[in-house]
């Protein structure tokens, strides 16, 4: 390993962790050079175990034979620079989760196709942009039973940092890409689409038919609006989860949990 010490915000290097922007870290232009910023040992430790590549570390100097001693070990001979909490924080502009961040290589990622082949239960997001709510989702989709999340352009993405570490990690082993097509491209690999909906026909979402379906994409709207109304005329079933007390709707993390739990394979 190489340590390195950093007395300054300008030390050749550390621009990846402070001053590099989430778009900038994608690199847009070219995609396969992208990066991304992995936060907390046990985040880091996931995405080393899924195969992803570490380029540098930024730790705190008591962290470095303390929390992040294995993850230094794991990196073998990236770079790693440390210095005092203070400075650190000064530098990212947060106080570090754990005392340590990973730049990481992004992945290539799959295509669509690829995605859908094995899958029987998939999470179509579409239009989410709050990192929190991603990273929900996805921690979501992995404990309870989804094999894959297609993502539309207009949505965040689940590497960003945020999403990263309110996932746990598990945005690096659930196959996710984005979906480039309307939602009925999803018919050719045979599945049926349900979109999660407060509409005047929609059904419950314990209606039996929905059990059913061999392979079921679950849609899940934005925030504020839910799905377009295109997304949902295109949907084979306009699904509801009953509430009560007049309450019309959740955020769109729980009404995920609710509806991968819901609607999961019975295996």
């Amino acid at each position: 390993m190489s340590i390195i010490e950093i007395s300054s915000l300008t030390h050749p290097g550390v621009e990846v962790f402070s001053t590099l922007t989430e778009a900038q870290l994608r690199n847009r232009l070219e995609p396969d050079k992208g990066l991304f910023i992995a936060e907390s040992p046990k985040v880091i430790n996931v995405a080393l175990n899924a195969g992803y590549e570490p380029l540098a570390l930024l730790c705190e100097q008591k962290h470095i034979t303390g929390d992040a001693a294995d993850i230094i070990r794991r990196c073998g001979n990236v770079p790693v620079y440390t210095g005092d909490r203070e400075l650190l924080a000064t530098l990212t502009g947060y106080v570090l989760t754990r005392g340590v961040l990973c730049a990481m290589r992004r992945p290539v990622l799959r295509s669509v196709e690829e995605i859908c082949r094995d899958a029987r239960r998939i999470v179509v997001i579409d239009g989410v942009v709050d990192s929190t709510n991603i990273g929900a989702i996805f921690r979501s989709a992995a404990a309870l039973g989804m094999d894959a999340v297609l993502l539309t352009r207009n949505s965040c993405d689940p590497l960003n940092r945020r999403a990263v570490r309110v996932s746990m990690g598990s945005v690096f082993f659930v196959p996710w890409t984005w979906l480039d097509g309307p939602l009925t491209t999803l018919s050719r690999y045979g599945f049926r689409t349900a979109a999660m909906a407060l509409t005047d026909d929609s059904i419950s979402i314990d209606n039996p038919v929905l059990a059913t379906e061999p392979r079921l994409a679950i849609v899940m709207g934005t925030e504020g609006d839910g799905l377009p109304h295109e997304t949902i005329a295109e949907a084979d079933y306009v699904v509801r989860i009953p509430m009560s007390h007049g309450i019309d709707s959740l955020n769109v993390a729980a009404a995920a949990a609710v509806a991968f739990w819901q609607l999961r394979v019975q295996r």
